[in-house]
């Protein structure tokens, strides 16, 4: 006869009655939630789990009841074997898969991230090439990165709302798709329209994937464990950063050119598909769907509005101009409407009350500081070494190891520590320190700044930034309902996105206006009349004279420099932020207590 599973309490042994737990059981496993007694965990898993045919039921002893065939024993009491075996017939339970399941799971996921950090940093060394070639501008260099970041950072909150509602591994893959189109496009761009606009469409696939690959860790990750795979993603972001710059600088100096850096992630991007189609086994919570479209298209168009403002600010019309007026207070009412309806709506794309938690808060708007300060300035470090130091782009990508090689030891070491203590905030402190100090040494470099001194302020801003960005996300993690960790986790993003989006309009502005009035100036004392595309455009540095040469060399060494300054007191803001931060230790359960008691609730009352 079947019984209901009592809740813990009832009885003074609840463990008296259950059937011993294997040794492979989910309680010893690494993403496990062995904080949970045997009953709860049966408790769980008959309210909840299917295999193949349908749910199973358990009798007083927590078997599955006679009438039920033998072959539908739930994956978590399956010998090992047997589990295996049923993995493509059902996904298996977040809380029954070992370290090495769980990396198979994500080895696809982190194909497709380095895909998408490959868009960025395979082109980085090849855009002042791709801008001479298209008779391009400053403000063009700016809009190619801009592009993406508007997209990507429009589509974020998206992604992730979507991913509360849809089977995970689709949404992955339709990024994947979508990225590639873009990359298509933009190999063939025949002018800095089409260019520009290309980008725009990768972004779309670039946040389905950035996002994704934190919400599907949070689905299958504890977060005290999920400190170790966040290292494997700081990895993944590295090798990117690293690999990236030297390829393109390779596809550029060969006979292939600039066009044929669009063309190196789509390999990449087919096979992160076939291998997330083998891999990625989740289980997909069946919801009643209510898309918010009104709220998506508002947030969209209110932050796509202002960061279309400051990144045209400045140059196409005047800071204080009518356009700029009309252009703010259309973005700040679209905004304004946008928080109205998502405080109505069913589904919200970005639930406002996750901002009630503090800690939620304060890194949300630590990630926006972070992005400025990050994205801003780092953007243009490529510039730096190809112009103001005259080197090619592979040697320029090779300058890049110094800061990746900071991030990634630092985001393995921390990740791995948190791991093991459950500690997090005397990293991120740690983290912000590094940064805060890393961009001030930026800020002090010219065209005469030795490579020495460049590469050890590089590394020492990539040291914090490895113990920051994923940390923070962490936080947010943890004190987030499994519910909600979509939307909690592209939130974070979106917002980093955002600033960096603004960092790199605002301060491409100010670095045209710097180069600009230096190189006007310079070649004035030269006795050459400058051009309006003289003073403005990118040059092709190996046609100019040696005098002429060393007026640009000074301008963009300058400039750069002064745009890491700029960013630093963004840093400090964001340190403050962080300060103010709650620690709470890390929980050893994907799911909060209190869902895990409203999952039992129900059984007991049957």
């Amino acid at each position: 006869m079947t019984q209901t599973v009592p809740l813990p309490g009832k009885h003074k042994a609840p463990g008296k009655h259950a059937a011993p737990v294997p040794p492979d059981s989910s309680t010893h496993r690494h993403g496990g939630r062995h904080a949970a007694t045997p009953v709860q965990e049966t408790a769980r898993e008959s309210s909840t789990t299917s295999v193949a045919e349908g749910p199973v039921r358990y009798d007083s002893a927590h078997q599955p009841a006679a009438h039920q065939p033998a072959a539908h024993q739930p994956a978590a009491h399956a010998p090992a074997a047997q589990r295996s075996a049923l993995s493509e017939a059902a996904p298996v339970e977040p809380g029954d898969m070992s370290h090495r399941e769980i990396l198979e799971s994500l080895s696809g996921l982190l194909l497709g991230l380095f895909v998408a950090m490959l868009s960025s940093t395979v082109v980085s060394n090849a855009l002042p090439r791709i801008v001479a070639d298209l008779h391009g501008s400053e403000s063009g260099y700016t809009w190619v990165v801009v592009a993406t970041l508007l997209t990507m950072t429009a589509s974020t909150p998206l992604w992730g709302k979507l991913s509360d509602l849809f089977s995970k591994k689709m949404l992955v893959q339709t990024a994947l798709v979508v990225y590639s189109v873009g990359s298509l496009a933009a190999s063939v761009s025949p002018n800095m329209g089409t260019l520009i606009a290309s980008r725009a469409v990768q972004g779309l696939g670039v946040g389905g994937l950035t996002a994704l690959v934190q919400v599907v860790i949070a689905s299958i990750v504890s977060p005290r464990e999920r400190g170790r795979y966040s290292g494997y993603i700081g990895a993944v972001f590295a090798l990117a950063t690293v690999s990236g710059p030297l390829i393109g600088g390779v596809i550029v100096d060969s006979s292939l050119g600039w066009r044929g850096c669009f063309f190196v992630g789509l390999p990449i991007a087919a096979l992160a598909f076939v291998v997330l189609q083998k891999t990625l086994h989740i289980k997909t919570v069946k919801r009643e769907v209510n898309i918010d479209y009104l709220g998506a298209a508002l947030i969209t168009g209110g932050v796509s509005t202002l960061l279309i403002w400051v990144s045209l600010a400045g140059s196409n019309f005047g800071w204080t101009s009518f356009t700029s007026a009309w252009m703010v207070v259309l973005g700040v009412l679209l905004l304004v409407a946008a928080v109205t309806v998502e405080m109505r709506a069913v589904e919200p794309i970005i639930p406002l009350r996750l901002f009630r938690d503090r800690t939620t808060s304060l890194a949300t708007f630590a990630s926006v500081m972070i992005g400025v300060a990050m994205f801003g300035s780092t953007v243009y470090l490529s510039q730096y070494f190809q112009i103001a130091k005259g080197m090619t782009p592979t040697r320029a990508g090779l300058m890049t190891v110094a800061m990746v090689g900071g991030l990634v030891i630092s985001s393995l070491t921390t990740g791995r520590i948190i791991s093991r203590y459950g500690r997090w905030k005397r990293y991120l402190v740690g983290g912000m320190i590094l940064t805060v100090v890393g961009l001030f040494l930026l800020g002090s470099i010219d065209d005469t700044t030795s490579l020495l001194r460049v590469g050890v302020f590089m590394a020492v801003l990539g040291l914090g930034l490895g113990a920051t960005m994923q940390n923070l996300v962490l936080a947010v993690q943890n004190n987030t309902a499994q519910k909600d960790m979509g939307a909690a986790s592209s939130v974070v993003a979106f917002f980093r996105s955002m600033g960096g989006s603004i960092g790199v309009s605002a301060l491409g502005a100010v670095l045209s206006h710097h180069v600009t009035a230096d190189v006007t100036s310079g070649l004035a004392r030269l006795g050459v009349h400058p051009g309006s595309s003289t003073s403005s455009g990118i040059p092709d540095m190996a046609t100019l004279p040696a005098p002429v040469r060393a007026v640009f060399e000074a301008a963009y060494g300058q400039g750069i420099g002064t745009i890491f300054m700029i960013a630093a007191p963004c840093a400090v803001i964001a340190f403050v932020a962080v300060l103010f931060i709650r620690e709470v230790p890390l929980r050893t359960t994907i799911e909060r207590s209190d869902e895990i008691s409203e999952e039992l609730e129900p059984v007991g009352a049957a």
